[in-house]
């Protein structure tokens, strides 16, 4: 009988995994912008990879695609009202569900990726409102407002956190005077800590957790500073002056061997910090102006850093330690980028797609292609799942064959 239940719970035990595991988040499985795809092709055919599938009615929005074993989520604004819309892996509607009013003000439409952890789907609005839907129908199943009952204070351009959770934990800074950053449980929404982080407004920063000795630490950028909470307490730890003329801080910091980098727009550029060994404290390294994304991002791997600048509108590597620049190319940028099995994916935002090696001295433009779809803007992120390319422009949604042999 013993034996029995031990090889059931030995059969059970997988199943549990893979569906803990089962988490679509902005910027890949570890928000950094690198995904870990094998058999993908190296070279494109003469017009792009060949297109799978794509969907034309999402409304206004700049968000990025987040794709589970089960679906496909991705948000629109139409009518000025949000929509989450859920499609299968064949690019078949499964539901459109209505959340709430949506930025329209400026810039309009759709800002937050879904986040998506196994059933349960998590967005914030441009409004600040906070919503859980059921991956299955998109009801919703719990909603908090920011506004009325954190203080949250909406921003130029509207709230564009894209949310983090941990375990049953979900994490998001309201930017409120008391309310900071605050963490809710994820099954119910109901407050667990707050942080005050000094008053300050959020800043469309999206927030990392990192785990520098025996801490769990979260990482973002409020409009003045870059902080750091305990994610067990919400005791805030540090901060470290970080300013830009609009405080604007979309770009996601990233952390890698005990460093964290960060970059943002108008000539502020990229600076380095050196994490304390417990977390408790942080010191500038370096400082450079020659990569400053405006919502882009940037990817690091093999002890280099690249993206595209905004004030030279250059593709750019700097050197993870020094803030070196090691060569730069005048094409693709401004844009997003994203990286996989050593090579680069740039989002242009005049809509074009590059395929690009980073070489020891300089960049190889391996293909390109432009986006045939949509209209305004190109500044949602690209999306790598199953060896597939979700390419997000506005109102269109256009998915990509990547496999090297399908």
């Amino acid at each position: 009988m013993v034996k029995k239940i031990i090889n059931a719970v030995i059969l059970i035990l997988p199943c549990i995994n893979i569906y803990s595991q089962d988490v679509a988040q902005w910027r890949g499985p570890d928000r950094n912008g690198i995904y870990d795809e094998k058999g993908l092709l190296r070279k494109w055919p003469e017009n792009g990879p060949k297109l799978l599938w794509h969907y034309d009615g999402l409304g206004e929005g700049h968000t990025s695609a987040a794709v589970t074993t089960e679906g496909v989520f991705t948000t629109g604004m139409i009518d000025r009202k949000g929509y989450v819309f859920a499609f299968d892996h064949s690019g078949r509607l499964l539901w459109r569900s209505e959340y709430g009013p949506e930025w329209d003000l400026n810039y309009e439409g759709t800002r937050s990726t879904p986040h998506v952890v196994g059933k349960r789907l998590y967005l914030m609005s441009g409004q600040g409102k906070l919503v859980c839907m059921d991956c299955s129908d998109g009801k919703i199943i719990w909603s908090v407002d920011l506004v009325k009952e954190y203080g949250a204070r909406n921003i130029n351009y509207g709230m564009a956190e894209n949310l983090l959770s941990d375990g049953n934990i979900l994490y998001c800074s309201p930017g409120g005077i008391n309310t900071g950053m605050i963490a809710l449980d994820r099954n119910t929404g109901k407050l667990i800590w707050k942080c005050r982080i000094n008053g300050e407004r959020s800043a469309y920063c999206s927030p990392i957790i990192i785990k520098p000795g025996d801490k769990k630490i979260i990482i973002t950028i409020m409009e003045k500073s870059i902080c750091a909470v305990n994610a067990a307490t919400g005791s805030l730890l540090w901060t470290h002056k970080y300013e830009n003329t609009y405080s604007v801080h979309p770009n996601i910091p990233i952390y890698m061997d005990g460093m964290l980098f960060c970059a943002a727009e108008l000539g502020v550029g990229g600076i380095m910090l050196k994490i304390s060994d417990d977390g408790s404290s942080a010191k500038e390294v370096w400082t450079s102006r020659m990569l400053d994304p405006v919502c882009g991002g940037a990817v690091a791997f093999n002890g280099r850093i690249y993206g595209t600048g905004y004030s030279d509108y250059k593709l750019t590597c700097l050197d993870w330690n020094s803030g070196k620049e090691l060569y730069s190319v005048r094409t693709l940028a401004p844009g997003s980028i994203i990286a996989n099995d050593g090579l680069l994916y740039v989002y242009s935002e005049k809509g074009r797609i590059g395929l690009v090696e980073p070489g020891t001295s300089g960049f190889n433009i391996i293909d390109t292609f432009n986006v045939p779809m949509g209209s305004g803007p190109h500044w949602a992120h690209l999306v790598i799942h199953n060896k597939r390319l979700y390419v997000r422009h506005n109102s269109a949604l256009m998915v990509y064959d990547l496999a090297m042999n399908r």
